[in-house]
């Protein structure tokens, strides 16, 4: 229930471009690049002087936005400079415990998630297949993780299918033996609605690169609460001090809060365009977006499907805003839609499709009569 053209009027890459892409990089906003001349402005007359009384006010409003948004406390949040980053600084919290080394995640997670782990020698890295490429379905993390299982590593939404998983299954499987759930959920906030502390996992990603239309250089790092205390990790900086404008390198001691978790100075810029996406985004309510997501993909789906092209797709239950489209040329049929004027992206396979909730059902179809007309339709 939201004036659409208004909403549009936000994004001026709507206005010269069908932009179906926002599983990589959601659109800018007047909002927030209003916010980030403000930033700009600031730094050209205040200079360093900004940090006590607008900069470092704005990290804190950006973390309490987030955590509301997501349904947790504001001292679970802390920002961290990529999901890369906030996936490294958890895996290292976590020090094997004699026998418990192994770490469950399947071949559908983006590659990032699997990395963490590959590189440690001191971990049994078990990577699950999926038997018909969509997903894993959740029996099968339920044979993997075991007494031997440190942590259960997964995707809130597998960002080469859009299937969405039950993270609050997957942490309590995990649970059940004593490991860690910990959930890549990058592709999930802005599109699905998400509450993580119903959701009982322990530790979770996000960011406004995509879905809340925050752009790059930033992330969000949620920790359940009870973990926070027991978690020490082994990588670290003056942010993570409990005092860290004491500048005092003989001693160091870790916030009481998910902040030490994070690691240095943050990208400020984005901070501001996060804090002019995120706005918009409470401002429309995730219900009515996921809502209005559904209708734009169910429309999509029954498009492409209508044209001849085979999808490779979740079930009704289980689908977000990503729609692969199996293509012979992948790379060249985006390519091509650029030159029409239509941003979409592909993956092995496929022509990656992402509608949001900017979009109208006339830009769903355009795209659809597009990737016909430069086929093939694989």
């Amino acid at each position: 229930m939201f004036d659409l053209e208004a909403l549009r009027d936000e994004f001026p890459i709507l206005s010269r471009t069908t932009y179906l892409n926002s599983c990589s990089l959601g659109a800018l906003s007047k909002r927030g690049e209003a916010r980030l001349r403000a930033f700009l402005d600031e730094w050209h007359t205040r200079g360093a002087s900004a940090w006590y009384d607008c900069w470092l006010a704005r990290l804190d409003d950006l973390r309490g936005r987030v955590a509301r948004f997501l349904g947790a406390p504001t001292h679970t949040l802390a920002l961290s400079p990529s999901t890369s980053v906030a996936l490294a600084t958890i895996a290292e919290s976590l020090p094997v415990q004699g026998s418990r080394n192994r770490v469950v995640c399947s071949e559908l997670d983006f590659p990032t998630l699997v990395y963490q782990w590959r590189v440690r020698p001191d971990v049994e890295l078990v990577v699950l297949p999926s038997e018909d490429g969509v997903h894993v379905p959740l029996e099968r993390y339920a044979e993997a993780v075991d007494e031997r299982t440190l942590v259960l590593a997964a995707s809130h939404v597998n960002f080469a299918t859009g299937h969405v998983n039950d993270v609050a299954s997957l942490a309590s499987i995990a649970h059940a033996v004593g490991a860690f759930c910990l959930i890549d959920g990058y592709q999930a906030p802005g599109q699905i609605p998400v509450d993580l502390p119903a959701t009982g996992v322990d530790a979770y990603t996000a960011g406004p690169l995509k879905w809340l239309c925050g752009g790059p250089g930033l992330a969000y790092l949620y920790v359940r609460a009870e973990r926070i205390e027991a978690l020490r990790p082994r990588i670290t900086s003056w942010f993570a001090s409990a005092d860290p404008f004491a500048f005092d390198p003989a001693t160091f001691r870790y916030r009481d809060d998910a902040r030490r978790f994070e690691m240095g100075t943050p990208a400020l810029a984005t901070v501001h365009t996060a804090l002019g996406g995120q706005e918009l985004i409470d401002e429309l309510g995730i219900e009515a977006i996921h809502a209005r997501n559904r209708r734009l993909t169910d429309r999509l789906v029954e498009g492409l499907t209508d044209a001849g092209f085979t999808l490779t797709l979740p079930g009704p239950a289980n689908r977000s805003a990503i729609v692969m489209v199996r293509h012979p040329a992948p790379a060249e049929a985006v390519r091509r839609l650029v030159e029409r004027h239509i941003v979409v992206d592909h993956r092995p396979g496929h022509v990656r499709v992402s509608p949001h909730v900017y979009n109208t059902e006339d830009e769903i179809d355009r795209f659809v009569r597009a990737l016909v007309e430069v086929g093939p339709t694989g």
